[in-house]
């Protein structure tokens, strides 16, 4: 269907003016709120020993999350896309679980798990406290961000198919060989995008996060946590624009890492 000039120009006031209002205007807004009192109280705010420590234990969980979530996609895509067994559906339908399930819904079943007089609260007489610490919102960001290597992976095991591989192992490779020689490099760009979505969903994790944290500064407190928590425990609401445009600042990085990565493997 073709449309005329006035109706072309009026859908783009409209989605352009639904952008703004949504999008644009809000980030317009928190980058004036964080600024107006000049670049050195938005350093000091965010450089004071809670923010740092936010900063730290997010990017702590990060480091476990991403490994963790890697091996595992990589693990199922092949066993999803190479593979026929029993229970293959079943598998696809808890790898798609956490873009059902709200993740204050996985929060609350971690606690039911974890914590006091849950199927595994035996852990805590051995010392390992799994419910308000660092373990509890790893499993909980590990869950939320699941999916994401595994259907990045997967299309791409299916596009490139697996003569290569075949074609490998009957030349003598062995498993090992053939998916670092083979499988992995043909596999990069779909991982490294995945890899990137992981990011910025564990940066930006909030609702499973906070019901199996303590939120105490130093201990649990991600930045994240740290906006919620100074805008509504504390009041402070200039720290909490302050920590909002860090974690602004880190989803640009990865939405131009995305961008990046999506001309590089069209191009491809």
């Amino acid at each position: 269907m073709k449309l005329s000039l006035p109706a072309r120009l009026s859908l783009r006031v409209i989605a352009l003016g639904y952008l703004f209002v949504l999008l644009v205007l809000p980030l317009l807004v928190i980058l004036w709120r964080t600024f107006e009192r000049g670049i050195g109280a938005f350093f000091e705010s965010v450089t004071t020993p809670a923010a740092v420590s936010a900063f730290q234990l997010s990017l702590l969980i990060l480091v476990i999350v991403v490994p963790v979530n890697v091996v595992f996609g990589i693990v199922t895509a092949l066993a999803l896309v190479r593979s026929k067994f029993p229970g293959r559906s079943l598998v696809q339908g808890i790898v798609d679980l956490p873009f059902a399930v709200s993740p204050v819904v996985v929060g609350v079943s971690l606690i039911l798990l974890w914590g006091v007089g849950g199927w595994f609260s035996g852990l805590a007489n051995v010392g390992i406290t799994v419910i308000f610490a660092l373990p509890g919102m790893v499993i909980a960001t590990i869950f939320v961000t699941l999916p994401f290597v595994v259907r990045e992976v997967e299309p791409v095991l299916r596009e490139i198919g697996d003569e290569q591989e075949q074609a490998a192992a009957t030349l003598g490779a062995n498993g090992w060989q053939t998916f670092w020689r083979i499988t992995l490099p043909a596999i990069r760009w779909g991982l490294t995008y995945g890899i990137v979505l992981t990011v910025a969903r564990s940066l930006g994790e909030f609702g499973a996060v906070i019901m199996v944290s303590s939120a105490l500064p130093g201990k649990s407190l991600t930045l994240t946590l740290l906006v919620h928590g100074r805008y509504i425990n504390d009041h402070n609401v200039f720290g909490a624009y302050s920590a909002a445009t860090v974690l602004m600042g880190l989803a640009l990085i990865t939405l131009l890492l995305m961008t990046l990565l999506d001309r590089k493997r069209s191009s491809r």
